[in-house]
Formats: structure tokens, C-alpha cells, sequence
């Protein structure tokens, strides 16, 4: 392993470094000079039980990375040479603190505390047995408990901190999502109130221009129809801007009729488009969504017949059933090429699909015998 990898893994911060390495000579200059003076000996001489207590106090720097190794080494080398008397218990806490397993913690533990009677330290050495049973369980079992809260502590902190990071992740792409959502909601109102407006429009625009010279009265009736749809046009977007800036409240609450949807089949009517409507069912009020979504499936089909087909024969079939609306709008085969050549960009259809779909309805839309169909379906909420 790296170096600058190795000393990452073994100290996270700054602040673990420094104080592994302040208990590190603490202990060992603490329990090199307790054994140092300790009137009780070992089988070693008390300066090498003494130098071994150092040894084994400096150790302890490496407790985070190798908690299980540094514990082994520790029952082993204390066992050997009599050195440690207090770093024993920083070494057991840091067993059950930074190990993976509770059971090999817990063997560790009972080992050392085995090995701890079998050959007790210099500390030790003239204690009755049942007083060594019981410092033994003592300064086994408190360390040990602690170092298991410490760790248990520990990994839930971590737990909260990757379960706070998931859901401010999440946020995030909750956030990016809705943004996404409102521009395509933007850009779908926009394209509804703008883009078809003016394509008919237009149209009139170009009606007006080729009979302008030679019948005033239709020209007059159709500059009319230019400025009603201006206006109409401009009071969308009026509210289309109010629902931006105040939200879906500012939507009008005038629920759409077939009145309105036949209005509007006379506005293409007027401009030269011939388009037959056919009702079936019985007609009654819409809820405000499926008359809204129905009135721009009209205004869009339509508006396309005017882009794509020209002049070409259009019908309109609705079927009011009483658990959905379904309607149709296809025309033939243009005769002619259109002559006003209005940019299409492809985004209304697709804003179609993103309405009905919304509504739990299902839509079509391709050629059919050299025409072009829209076809929709949406259901109505159980009265």
C-alpha cells in the first residue's frame, strides 16, 4: 500500500493522529516509569520489564489500523516479559472499539484475560489468586464495554452521516427532476399559447394578402379574425404567466366546452380549412383537465393540418362516453403543398403525450392513406 494511503487508512484526521500519538508516549513513559519503581519483579530484571513497558506503550499508535494484531502482540509480549501495567487497558478498548467482529473481540479478550491469570504481571505477582480473578474481570470487562458502546457510537454516526448525504443526494435529483418537469411544463404551455396562435394566424395572414384586392368585405372579416386571435393569444399568455409567477391557482377556472371546441374548428374554418365535426354521445360538463387537455389536442391537430396539409379535407370525431372521451382528428392527403411554409419543431405532439398520459389516458399519432391521424382517449373520474 502507499505510503500517503497507508497513513490515511491508520489516521482519518488530524486530530486521531495526535492523540494516538499522545497516548502513545504517555503510556509508555507512564508505565515504564510505574514497573521502573514497582518493588515487585518479574523474572526479568525490572530494567528490561521496565524497557519492555515502553516498547509496548508505543505500540499504540498503530491501535485504529491493527486493533486485533496490536491486541494478540499485546497478551503475547506482556505475557513474555511482564512489561505494560495501564496500556493493556487502551489496547482492549481499542479491540472492541475498532474491530470488525464482536466474537473475535471477545476471544481476544478472554485470552488475555487467561493469559493475564496464567502469568500474572509483576503487579501482580503476590495478590491472592481470587483478587487477581476479580482485577482480572475488572479491567477486562470495563474496557471492553466501553470500547463495544464506543465503536457501536461510532458506526451510527457514520450510518446517520451516509443516510443524511443519500437523502440530500436524493433532494438534489428530487429538485433537478421538478425543474425539469416545470421547463417541459413551460415550454408545452408556451408552445399551446404561441406556437398555434400564431401558425393560424398566419394562415389568415396569407388569406388576407390573396384577397385583399379583390374582395374587401372577406378581407376585412378575416383582418377580424386576425386581431380576435391576437387577443386570445395574448390573454393565454397572460395566464400562462401568472401561473408562473403565482402557480396552478391562476389558471382560469372556466371549464372547456364543445362550444369552445367548435369555436375553434370555425377559426380554421375561416382560414380556408375545410373540417367537418362529428359529435356522438351525449354532451354534458367536463372536468376542468380533460376539457383543457381536449381543447389543445383539437387546437394542435388542427394547427399541424394547417403546417403540413394545407387545405386538405379534416374531420373531428368525438365520442362522449360515459367513462371517457374519445376523439379523432385526420385529414386526406394535402391536393397542394401549404404556401405560408411555417417552421415545425416537432414539440407539440410530444406535449400532447405528456398531457393525455397525465390524465391516465392513451394517444396516437402517424400517417394513415397519405393523411395524418391524432387520435386520444381519456377517461373520466368516477362520478
Amino acid at each position: 500500500m502507499h505510503l500517503g494511503a497507508w497513513w490515511s487508512a491508520a489516521w482519518p484526521t488530524r486530530r486521531s493522529r495526535v492523540l494516538d500519538v499522545a497516548l502513545a508516549v504517555t503510556f509508555a513513559v507512564l508505565d515504564g516509569l510505574f514497573l521502573w519503581f514497582s518493588p515487585q519483579h518479574f523474572w526479568l530484571p525490572h530494567t528490561v520489564t521496565s524497557a519492555c513497558s515502553v516498547v509496548l506503550g508505543l505500540t499504540i499508535v498503530v491501535r485504529r489500523r491493527h486493533p486485533v494484531a496490536l491486541a494478540v502482540f499485546a497478551t503475547v509480549f506482556s505475557a513474555v516479559t511482564g512489561g505494560g501495567a495501564f496500556v493493556i487497558l487502551v489496547i482492549l478498548y481499542s479491540l472492541a472499539a475498532y474491530a470488525a467482529s464482536r466474537r473475535v473481540v471477545l476471544a481476544i479478550a478472554a485470552l488475555n484475560y487467561a493469559v493475564g491469570l496464567a502469568f500474572p504481571p509483576p503487579t501482580a505477582s503476590r495478590d491472592s489468586f481470587l483478587v487477581q480473578v476479580i482485577f482480572g474481570v475488572t479491567f477486562t470487562v470495563v474496557p471492553v464495554l466501553l470500547g463495544l458502546y464506543m465503536g457501536a457510537r461510532k458506526q451510527l454516526l457514520v450510518s446517520l452521516q451516509e443516510r443524511a448525504a443519500r437523502l440530500e443526494r436524493e433532494q438534489n435529483l428530487l429538485a433537478e427532476r421538478a425543474r425539469g418537469e416545470e421547463r417541459t411544463r413551460i415550454a408545452r404551455e408556451m408552445h399551446d399559447v404561441v406556437a398555434n396562435r400564431i401558425s393560424v394566424m398566419v394562415v389568415h395572414a396569407g388569406a388576407l394578402k390573396a384577397v385583399a384586392a379583390r374582395d374587401p368585405g372577406r378581407a376585412a372579416e378575416t383582418a377580424g379574425v386576425i386581431g380576435d386571435m391576437g387577443r386570445q393569444a395574448l390573454e393565454e399568455l397572460r395566464h400562462v404567466i401568472g401561473v408562473l409567477r403565482q402557480g396552478e391557482e391562476a389558471l382560469p377556472q372556466e371549464a372547456v366546452t364543445l362550444e369552445h371546441v367548435r369555436e375553434l374548428i370555425g377559426q380554421s374554418g375561416a382560414a380556408g380549412l375545410r373540417v367537418v365535426l362529428s359529435v356522438r354521445g351525449v354532451e354534458r360538463p367536463m372536468p376542468t383537465a380533460v376539457g383543457r387537455t381536449l381543447y389543445r389536442l383539437v387546437q394542435e391537430a388542427l394547427t399541424n393540418v394547417h403546417k403540413h396539409a394545407g387545405a386538405a379535407d379534416t374531420r373531428v370525431d368525438l365520442g362522449l362516453l360515459p367513462e371517457a372521451i374519445e376523439v379523432e382528428i385526420a385529414n386526406d392527403p394535402p391536393t397542394a403543398p401549404p404556401a405560408h411554409g411555417l417552421p415545425s419543431g416537432g414539440h407539440g405532439l410530444v406535449g400532447l403525450r405528456e398531457r393525455v398520459t397525465a390524465l391516465g389516458g392513451s394517444f396516437e399519432a402517424g400517417p394513415r392513406g397519405g393523411g395524418y391521424r391524432v387520435s386520444a382517449r381519456l377517461p373520466l373520474p368516477a362520478s
